[in-house]
């Protein structure tokens, strides 16, 4: 069978397909949602399960992608995202798979995920402090994550990345101190730029914590050195922390775009091919799928959707306008 990759008109190639599981989140932090929660999608608009391992299977044995992350809304509310996570592997055993997520569900799924063929986590969390997390998420489950993560290390899910995002006002005092903790528990720590991509519509560059500052205030209880492998596609600038091994990121979206250098596609949990986070336009396969598409027609939509990716997000230009879906109905 003939690999077609995944080219867009830029020259980039997509290896790295990030599979929305759902749109729904069990909770309900201030920068993506507000504290009612969203009207999610019908079941009926969502894949199946068969749906998104024949997509992933496309996308693996037609257009050469080498890397599924799942993510949501929160993937671990869906239930079958074990069995996903199996058949997926089954697919290449060489495949990258990771799991984006909260944490909330990890403690007593991190064994089952890990057996199911799942390589690494990556869990979202701000702040290290109780009443800090529910200001944040609006839910008292600080603890949960915790032990989420702990049971994810154990797993051997690893290495265990952290997602942490500063709000001003809010947790930008706590960067030195979360990082601390991480490094203290052999998690990566990577602070991420707050993105306009709220349902709220409420995201502001002068508000948002940038990377000098993340940086500035890391500086204040850390010496970082810039890491001295080459970043190639990934969001992250790494520094070394006190000399190292353990190194921190930070994936500055809006200050320090990396557009040129992106790798990866994007599956939203109704079937729509997304080029980009911030794109306004997306491709359905959802509708193809159930209309009888074979999977070369599939492959072939896939393609003439990515060649209209975007050469950058344009979040500077002054016609950007803000995707009508948030973050959590697109995926991470």
């Amino acid at each position: 069978m003939q690999v077609i990759p995944l080219s867009d008109a830029y020259g980039r190639i997509a290896k790295d397909l990030r599979v929305s599981l759902t749109d729904k989140c069990n909770l309900r932090c201030t920068y993506c949602m507000p504290e009612e929660g969203l009207d999610w999608l019908s079941n009926d608009k969502l894949l199946t399960d068969d749906e998104i391992v024949r997509l992933v299977r496309v996308a693996v044995e037609r257009l050469g992608i080498d890397e599924v992350r799942f993510t949501g809304g929160e993937p671990l509310v869906r239930r079958g995202i074990v069995d996903i996570v199996a058949r997926t592997r089954a697919i290449d055993p060489a495949l990258e798979l990771s799991v984006t997520s909260n944490g909330l569900g990890l403690a007593r799924t991190a064994q089952a995920l890990a057996d199911a063929g799942l390589n690494r986590v990556n869990i979202s969390l701000d702040t290290v402090r109780a009443d800090t997390f529910v200001q944040l998420t609006r839910r008292d489950r600080l603890h949960d994550v915790v032990a989420g993560l702990a049971a994810a290390a154990e797993a051997g899910l690893g290495p265990v990345k952290v997602n942490a995002v500063l709000m001003r006002g809010v947790n930008d005092d706590q960067a030195g101190e979360l990082l601390g903790w991480c490094l203290e528990r052999g998690y990566e720590l990577r602070f991420i730029e707050q993105m306009p991509l709220d349902a709220q519509h409420g995201w502001s560059r002068d508000d948002m914590i940038t990377a000098d500052e993340i940086l500035a205030s890391l500086e204040r209880d850390f010496v970082l050195t810039p890491a001295e492998e080459p970043r190639g596609s990934a969001p992250a600038e790494k520094f070394h922390v006190d000399g190292g091994p353990a190194t921190v990121g930070v994936i500055a979206s809006v200050t320090r775009p990396f557009c040129g250098d992106c790798d990866r596609v994007r599956l939203t949990a109704d079937g729509q091919v997304r080029t980009c986070l911030f794109a306004r336009e997306e491709s359905d396969l959802r509708g193809a799928l159930r209309a009888g598409a074979s999977d070369a027609e599939l492959a072939d939509r896939w393609v003439t959707a990515m060649r209209g990716k975007a050469a950058g997000h344009g979040i500077d230009d002054p016609t950007f306008l803000q995707p009508t879906r948030p973050m959590s109905a697109i995926g991470g």
